[in-house]
């Protein structure tokens, strides 16, 4: 199988079995969903949602936020992972969007990637959800399993050599499905330690399945 094909494969499957992935953050606004993929950086969405009900209900805009201590919010997001520098961050991030973006979080990538505790990735997930950018979030599921069905190559180290060859590849209108498609594939299916393979539906085009086949 080429790599053309398989691409033809994946975006053929998913587009079919998944056609309208969305994220599994609870968010009601975009100044929500910035403030959850924050907290969600090497932690779970099922933490997260868990935590924000009570951190919206206290601070629910920009403003309030900007305004809170860093003992408030601390308190209500000590569950989650570093909540120290996340603490800061948040508090960071409002005050910005409040003092350089009129109280409205920016649309453009580069405007995001400014805000406290949003870096590359966070952005990515940020402009795609919100806007349906072609923008790919990569994270330890999409690194995992876009070398696993082989998207990738195995010389890519670094997520941004893999969003690179990702972006490269798949048509840009599936973009911001495939980064849910592989993320949701690799939480429920693909496992890190114990992948699903006998219950995965694309095994037809998955190298690492060819691997254990050829054993």
């Amino acid at each position: 199988m080429t790599k053309k094909e398989r691409y033809e494969a994946f975006v053929s499957y998913f587009s079919e079995a998944f056609p309208e992935p969305q994220t599994e953050l609870n968010y009601s606004n975009p100044f929500e969903l910035v403030v959850a993929v924050v907290l969600s950086a090497q932690c779970t969405d099922v933490r997260i949602n868990k935590v924000t009900p009570a951190l919206f209900e206290a601070f629910p805009t920009p403003e309030a936020m900007s305004q809170a201590t860093f003992d408030e919010i601390f308190a209500l997001i000590r569950s989650v992972s570093y909540p120290n520098n996340k603490s800061k961050h948040l508090i960071g991030l409002s005050k910005m969007i409040m003092e350089e973006y009129g109280g409205e979080v920016p649309e453009k990538h580069a405007d995001l990637n400014k805000l406290p505790g949003v870096g590359r990735k966070t952005a990515n997930v940020v402009v795609s959800v919100l806007y349906n950018q072609p923008a790919m979030a990569v994270d330890t599921h999409v690194f995992r399993v876009s070398k696993r069905l082989g998207l990738v190559t195995q010389t890519a180290k670094t997520p941004l050599e893999v969003e690179k060859q990702l972006i490269r590849h798949i048509p840009k209108e599936y973009v911001h499905k495939a980064h849910h498609w592989l993320i949701l594939h690799g939480r429920y299916v693909c496992l890190a330690r114990k992948p699903k393979c006998t219950e995965c539906k694309i095994t037809h085009f998955c190298r690492y399945w060819d691997k254990l086949e050829a054993k």
